[in-house]
């Protein structure tokens, strides 16, 4: 059993940066991907960002260039870096962990353990 604790999110202005990171108890995050959701209030929950246990990464195009994802495997921890941040960013950001897809995948089905979430607010 994996559990999923975020920590980092805020309040931040527009243009901000914010780090969020996702620590991994239980089990290691494995060799399996790992990544990061966002929902907005009144709207589906959305892929973020992915990253393999080797380090390949993968972002939704709305936050390419601006955010960057990344896994310390030894420290069972991974972490999104955000800058540039706009007002479109707000949501509550999830961390997820796969138990069977090692590469780095943009559906949530392929994600079965979650974190319970962390508020990103970005004022305009």
């Amino acid at each position: 059993q994996v559990q999923l604790v975020e920590s980092g999110g805020g309040l931040v202005q527009a243009g901000g940066s914010l780090s969020l990171s996702c620590a991994a108890s239980g089990r290691t995050f494995s060799i399996y991907a790992s990544g990061w959701f966002r929902q907005a209030p009144g709207k589906e929950r959305e892929f973020v960002a992915a990253a393999t246990y080797g380090g390949n990464t993968n972002y939704a195009d709305s936050v390419k260039g601006r955010f960057t994802i990344s896994r310390d495997n030894a420290k069972n921890t991974m972490y999104l870096q955000m800058n540039s941040l706009k007002p479109e960013d707000t949501a509550v950001y999830y961390c997820a962990s796969s138990r069977s897809v090692p590469w780095a995948t943009s559906s949530a089905s392929d994600y079965y353990y979650w974190g319970q979430g962390t508020q990103v607010t970005v004022s305009s």
